[in-house]
């Protein structure tokens, strides 16, 4: 079989970086709720771990609160410590069935520290990206000195992946200015 260069699978993979990117920034918290806040939360449900959005529903009835609706009254318990021993800073306030939780305000140096965080991600999304650049440059090489494309081709899928990549760095980039004026909204 042999291999061949595909430019849109290359975008294909770094839009995928790029949508990873876009939901670990969405579970870093603001001071506004967000039901994806809770994501990266796990909860210790029937032995063994299940995101906690497999065990209850998470909506916003207000701005500044989270409202976590539990499915099986036995998993109460797990759901509230799986929030509490999350780095979160949440405090759950449960009634029945429902979890409640209320997203304080943060402070300047809280802050600072999510925009740090978001820069980490920032940094690891264009890393996946360049990745993907490397692996459509290798192939290219590896096609030329096969004779399977010509170096003028060679060339110029070279320089495509090249546009493609400033353009994805650049939207990932964008995101995280974004993301960051929004985590320093007071």
């Amino acid at each position: 079989m042999a291999q061949s260069f595909d430019l849109d699978d290359v975008k294909r993979r770094m839009t995928g970086a790029i949508n990873a990117f876009k939901h670990d920034l969405g579970s870093l918290r603001t001071g506004r709720a967000s039901p994806t806040l809770l994501d990266p939360i796990q909860v210790d449900a029937y032995g063994s771990a299940m995101p906690i959005t497999q065990v209850a529903t998470v909506s916003v009835p207000e701005p500044r609160l989270l409202s976590v609706q539990v499915w099986d009254r036995s998993m109460v318990g797990p759901v509230e410590k799986a929030i509490r021993e999350s780095d979160l800073g949440l405090n759950p306030q449960t009634e029945g069935q429902v979890i409640r939780l209320r997203i304080p305000e943060m402070n300047e140096q809280r802050r600072k520290e999510m925009v740090k965080v978001a820069h980490k991600y920032a940094e690891e999304a264009k890393v996946a990206v360049r990745h993907v650049r490397r692996d459509g440059l290798d192939l290219l090489k590896k096609l030329e000195k096969d004779s399977a494309i010509s170096e003028d081709d060679s060339k110029r899928h070279a320089d495509q992946v090249q546009k493609a990549t400033d353009q994805y760095v650049s939207d990932i980039d964008s995101l995280l200015v974004a993301k960051e004026k929004e985590i320093m909204q007071v």
